[in-house]
């Protein structure tokens, strides 16, 4: 029978010649993925279940990226936890602050090579979507599922139908792949492609980088999607081939979807018709073209996370940001998503223009995207984050508002104040 990329993935994996929506398959697993807020409770339902060695050391990462560098006690006595669990099980991807590769979890696993074209990968956080990017079928799982897989290396699934998402057309400037994002959970709203696959096809798929990809996949489950996923191209082969030592030359031949593959339904996007998007509080859904909407003023900016902490992203804030300054009163946090972004950022000079402007540059931490601590809100307080979410008390104080956005739209927004067109920074006198 005829198959989309995810049903040839997940079929594969169950070692079935197919399957279909709805059926319910046991498979195999190529990476598992958990954090310091998910992994401990796993590791007690490991144990208590009586556990004691996982089944692969070198199929599970860990990374201590939410509440670390810690923040208080507690987040201290989680990540103990993990790390001891991670030196007596001898997980060979267990990731410490500061180390090389360390990182926000979705920024690291793709940048660390650790992700491939047809892989199977779960991962007890929400975002772990974000790796459709590179032709994986990657979706969270509960911390029961992943300590359960941490002992057998399997998972069950329901095969979820599939939406087509065809692209066309090319960006125009300052709209990327944050805006196609928004645009599209916009459009079909947050639960418009509930428990289903999102794929992405269309002649506009090459006008997208990683970085759009990566940021698109790991907002898929903002509309409800199982997962998201792009076909692979020389833009996924480039990227692989600098990321896995040896190179990365060819995806596997199966992976493609099959022509006559069966899709719920088709949504068509036009890159060309896109303009810089903004979620109003508190769904990621109530999107609105920037410029359609009275001025408001804010509070805060943050610019980094999982969905845009990559090094595209902080060269996109420095472009904004270089030789002007923060606007009084306006708090702008960055956060390089990895040490190897924060590197990076070093060797070109722009940790320099972030402190010149007036920034404060952190570490690789998801700290402020869920309220947790490094740009906590308190009541009635605005914030212009490029995080994923803005749900009510997202980012602290449940009366504070959080406004998604791409890089450019916050940094431009950190300059003026409010939440503002980056193109306004072109005009003279910067007003």
């Amino acid at each position: 029978m005829s198959m989309t990329m995810t049903q040839k993935i997940l079929s594969r994996h169950a070692k079935k010649e197919s399957c279909a929506p709805g059926d319910l398959i046991l498979a195999s697993l190529d990476l598992l993925l958990g954090n310091d807020i998910t992994t401990p409770p796993a590791i007690d339902i490991f144990e208590k279940s009586g556990f004691d060695r996982v089944f692969d050391n070198e199929k599970i990462a860990l990374v201590p990226d939410h509440f670390a560098p810690n923040k208080d006690i507690k987040s201290a006595a989680q990540c103990k936890r993990m790390r001891e669990f991670a030196r007596k099980q001898n997980i060979k991807y267990y990731y410490e602050q500061g180390q090389e590769g360390m990182g926000v979890e979705h920024v690291i696993l793709p940048d660390n090579g650790l992700v491939k074209p047809g892989d199977l990968i779960i991962g007890a956080d929400s975002h772990t979507c974000t790796y459709g990017a590179l032709g994986a079928f990657s979706t969270g799982v509960g911390s029961t599922d992943l300590a359960c897989a941490m002992a057998s290396g399997q998972t069950w699934f329901k095969v979820p139908e599939a939406i087509r998402v065809n692209l066309t057309g090319k960006l125009p400037r300052y709209v990327a792949g944050k805006d196609v994002i928004l645009y599209l959970i916009g459009r079909i709203g947050v639960d418009g492609a509930l428990y289903r696959s999102l794929e992405f096809t269309g002649e506009g798929v090459k006008e997208l980088f990683m970085a759009d990809r990566l940021t698109i996949c790991n907002m898929a489950i903002e509309c409800g999607a199982k997962n998201g996923i792009f076909p692979v191209d020389e833009i996924t082969l480039s990227y692989l081939s600098e990321k896995i030592p040896g190179g990365y030359q060819s995806a596997p031949e199966w992976l493609f979807p099959d022509e006559d593959a069966v899709y719920e339904k088709t949504v068509d996007i036009d890159l060309s018709s896109i303009r810089p998007m903004v979620a109003f509080p508190h769904l990621p859904s109530n999107t609105k073209e920037i410029g359609s909407f009275p001025k408001i003023e804010i509070d805060q900016v943050v610019i980094g996370s999982c969905t845009n902490g990559r090094i595209e992203d902080m060269r996109k804030a420095a472009s904004i940001l270089s030789g002007r300054k923060v606007k009084e009163g306006i708090r702008a946090i960055i956060l390089p998503g990895s040490q190897r972004v924060y590197k990076q950022c070093l060797k070109e000079g722009l940790l320099e223009v972030f402190v010149d402007s007036g920034c404060v540059v952190s570490a690789p931490t998801c700290g402020p995207c869920l309220g947790g601590y490094m740009g906590v809100l308190a009541e009635g307080e605005k914030c212009v984050s490029t995080t994923n979410r803005n749900f009510v008390g997202r980012m602290g104080h449940k009366g504070s508002e959080v406004y998604l956005t791409g890089v450019e739209v916050a940094a431009a927004s950190s300059v003026l104040g409010y939440i503002a067109d980056p193109a306004l920074l072109e005009k003279e006198g910067e007003a």
